[in-house]
């Protein structure tokens, strides 16, 4: 992880949606530092400064906050973003000391092709583990490239860098590749599955086009046999 950045950050002193907005339309964030056993702390943040870092930094970005001219190391515990205009509306942080350790889920990256004909399947996006307060791992990195059906990667297989220790279960399952499903297969599974439930669906105009035309044909058919059957009297 590259080195924390430091934002400077104002004291807030006015609570409340109305504040909230206000700080808000002069494109800054409200934000809240929690920790170490002391009272949260209410500060304001340069909003594109601060959206900025996240991104470059990651889930888990090291920020060194300076709060009335003293610094204070902190991490994104829970980052609110308006859903319609993707910007960052309040950041819940966690203060943290160098050489602290502290327990992240860090994010899986799958990279490269695996063997053709395969399916990979991301069981787990994110794993946990404990490292380092300044030393958090961006993100773990899998390659799957020309890797056969039936290869399971484990959380045992990362590779961690020193000073960072898994937290989650070996054995917990990151990847798993199996065999390519053809959409005929997937769409019979898919059938069968619904008649176990007992889902039933009402037949499309096609479908019911082609029963009448089953039907025409079986009637037409009979007809005919019908005429032979008399003709032979």
């Amino acid at each position: 992880m590259s080195e924390a950045e430091k934002i400077i950050t104002e004291n807030r002193s006015e609570f409340g949606k109305g504040a909230a907005r206000r700080i808000r339309r002069d494109n800054k964030i409200p934000a809240v530092i929690y920790g170490h056993g002391n009272d949260p702390v209410h500060v304001i943040l340069p909003g594109h400064q601060t959206m900025m870092a996240l991104k470059h930094g990651g889930a888990n970005a090291l920020l060194a906050l300076d709060i009335e001219g003293s610094e204070q190391l902190a991490i994104p515990k829970d980052v609110q973003v308006d859903p319609i205009r993707r910007v960052i509306e309040h950041i819940d942080f966690v203060a943290v000391r160098r050489g602290e350790k502290v327990t992240v889920d860090v994010p899986i990256h799958v990279v490269g092709d695996a063997a053709p004909d395969t399916l990979v399947v991301n069981e787990n996006n994110v794993i946990s583990v404990e490292a380092e307060a300044t030393h958090i791992p961006e993100f773990f990195e899998v390659s799957v490239q020309g890797l056969p059906e039936g290869t399971q990667i484990l959380a045992k297989d990362l590779d961690l860098p020193e000073g960072t220790t898994l937290l989650a279960d070996e054995d917990l399952l990151i990847v798993n590749i199996t065999q390519q499903i053809s959409a005929e297969a997937l769409e019979a599974e898919l059938e069968e599955a619904e008649a176990d439930l007992g889902i039933e669906h009402d037949a499309s105009d096609e479908e019911i086009a082609e029963a009448q035309e089953e039907a025409a044909a079986i009637e037409a058919s009979d007809d005919d046999a019908a005429k032979g059957d008399d003709s032979s009297e």
